[in-house]
């Protein structure tokens, strides 16, 4: 279905056909980058890199726009660490965001109002827009920044339809947009993009191909955490990890086999739930 907007010629000048092939995301996407003035890109504080979207990011600053990296669940990780790793990504302007802890509502407040103070908006109310993966927080961060519950919340990829207007106050209006992955890594299939979705929650937990796998892998880069959430010793072991939690929750196939799938599930539900830490 096609959305219908009254905005100005200011906003709806039309951009080179030539940079079409290169914009790799959905046209509801591109259409909020390119009525916005300034564009927030919500990063899942524990997966810095996986939840970037390289392609928005270049067809952002290709615009002129200014781009401020929204770090958001940064209860769940060691800021020292997470700000370290800010800096080695030369990821800047970014705000830290708890809608838990209630962290970095003020500083993104005031750094949204002093952009647009900067770009002069006159006679037009300025555009925000927020873009970001499927998971990431962006309707939470919506929320906890306008201060009521005006966008759809829902831990289901992909739970925003179409663009959500919000008044964030009199002289600035809130653009988000669904969670969009790069069409190259829906369509690629690759293990590498699957596992990169599966760990960041941009893939719910009951879709994922190979849960067993994507187990196996956080459990090398986190070390002990699993392990520790399930009270279970496997050593490191993702098999007889998998095992034990299926008789712990009584998890069986016919015959009395574990359901190593249903396991796994369980596994990944917790870990993008944030609840394994």
């Amino acid at each position: 279905m096609r959305v219908r907007y009254s905005f100005s010629s200011r906003r709806t000048r039309t951009i080179d056909n030539k940079n079409d092939h290169r914009v790799a995301y959905p046209k509801l996407a591109r259409e909020v980058i390119r009525i916005s003035d300034i564009i927030l890109e919500v990063l899942d504080a524990r997966y810095l890199e996986e939840t970037r979207n390289i392609d928005m990011e270049e067809h952002v600053k290709e615009l002129g726009k200014k781009l401020v990296y929204v770090v958001n669940k940064a209860d769940l990780v060691k800021i020292s660490e997470v700000k370290a790793k800010l800096e080695e990504l030369n990821l800047k302007p970014y705000v830290l965001f708890s809608c838990t802890r209630k962290m970095g509502k003020a500083r993104l407040a005031d750094l949204i109002k002093i952009e647009i103070k900067r770009m002069k908006v006159k006679f037009f109310k300025a555009h925000v827009g927020i873009i970001g993966y499927p998971n990431t927080g962006k309707s939470s961060l919506i929320n906890f920044l306008v201060g009521r519950g005006v966008a759809g919340r829902s831990p289901e990829r992909g739970h925003t339809r179409g663009i959500q207007h919000v008044r964030f106050n009199k002289d600035i209006l809130i653009l988000d947009t669904p969670g969009v992955i790069v069409e190259s890594e829906t369509f690629a299939g690759s293990d590498r993009a699957l596992q990169k979705h599966a760990k960041s929650g941009v893939r719910n937990y009951d879709k994922v191909k190979n849960p067993d796998l994507v187990v196996a892998n956080l459990m090398k880069e986190h070390p002990g955490k699993i392990e520790k959430y399930y009270r279970v010793k496997a050593e490191g072991d993702s098999e007889i990890l998998l095992d034990e939690i299926g008789r712990i929750y009584n998890f069986l196939l016919k015959g009395k086999v574990i359901d190593i799938d249903r396991s796994a599930r369980l596994v990944l539900k917790a870990w993008q739930e944030g609840k394994i830490k």
